[in-house]
């Protein structure tokens, strides 16, 4: 029997989206994932304290918050299957979701919630300090107070990487903006901002050779890309801003992608190119990308689904 809602993802908008769905008597089928884009519950799994998600005064550790958004999308009635999807098939409605255990569902609809990537510097040094120092996001983490009053560091050249520096400054003693080339890549408004404010210094042709500290990150090593010669700063953080990867690609080109592979929506809507199919947040949004957003349009994706299947019946 088709199910009405197959969710595909279990970050903050896949589970959300489960807990509205369960709500609101839809029965939802999600696939957490396994190994593909990541692991069941999306980046937060992998971040330590989370203090800017509402409700948690003293803050809460990024796998406890995942765990009790999956505890209460089970509750609610929610049924879980820890496994990947390898494909879908879009043509014809109900949809097909093939699972990494060659399992065939059907769906009414789906909410794909199957999030982005932080890529990261292919690095010993960075896996072992990753979390303790280092992080893909600076607007999540850059104000705990391990980094305030400290020297803080940005690995890249584009508009994230800047926005990310200028970020940093209201925490910071001093930013450092890392980057490989002799010029940013980021947008000329951007590059006036960084280049005029007091407390960032760009170094210029630099690369990361290793990330240094026992415990936690204390200074990284850089490689000067003309001339080899090796340098290090002292850093209590470490912010790599070097694009993002959504997990689109077992969707085989069915829908319609922006340049970077982002599912494009329409409008003020979690609608996507095909009639019947939604996606909720990171997966679609390149500009924002935080806990509490992909948590919205999760929400926003099951009200959207549940118009879509009221209007056929």
């Amino acid at each position: 029997m088709s199910e009405k809602v197959i969710i595909i993802g279990s970050g903050p908008a896949g589970l959300t989206a489960a807990i509205y769905a369960s709500r609101a008597n839809m029965k939802p089928l999600l696939f957490e994932g396994f190994q593909d884009g990541g692991i069941p519950g999306g980046q937060l799994m992998i971040t330590s304290l989370v203090e800017n998600f509402p409700g948690f005064p003293e803050g809460i550790m990024g796998p406890s918050l995942m765990s009790n958004m999956r505890e209460q999308a089970v509750n609610l009635g929610a049924r879980l299957i820890m496994e990947d999807v390898i494909s879908v098939k879009l043509d014809v409605r109900p949809f097909t979701v093939i699972s990494s255990s060659e399992e065939t569902y059907t769906a009414g609809a789906l909410i794909i919630a199957t999030g982005a990537l932080a890529k990261r510097l292919p690095l010993d040094s960075e896996k072992r300090l990753w979390g303790r120092g280092i992080s893909a996001c600076a607007v999540c983490d850059g104000a705990l107070p391990v980094f305030r009053n400290n020297p803080l560091a940005v690995i890249g050249g584009g508009d994230t990487a800047v926005e990310e520096a200028l970020h940093l400054t209201q925490f910071a003693s001093k930013v450092y903006l890392i980057h490989r080339r002799d010029e940013l890549r980021a947008s000329k408004i951007m590059q006036e901002r960084i280049l005029n404010h007091p407390k960032v210094e760009i170094l210029w042709n630099k690369t990361v050779e290793e990330f240094i500290g026992d415990k936690s990150l204390s200074a990284l090593r850089l490689r000067d890309t003309v001339t080899g010669e090796l340098s290090e700063i002292t850093a209590a953080g470490a912010f790599e801003a070097i694009g993002h990867q959504p997990n689109t690609a077992f969707l085989k080109d069915q829908l319609e992608l922006d340049s970077q592979g982002y599912i494009i929506t329409k409008s003020s809507s979690t609608a996507t190119s095909k009639d019947g199919v939604f996606a909720a947040g990171d997966v679609q949004d390149t500009k924002y990308r935080q806990a509490i957003t992909a948590a919205a349009s999760g929400c926003q994706a099951v009200i959207d689904t549940e118009h879509f299947l009221n209007f056929l019946s």
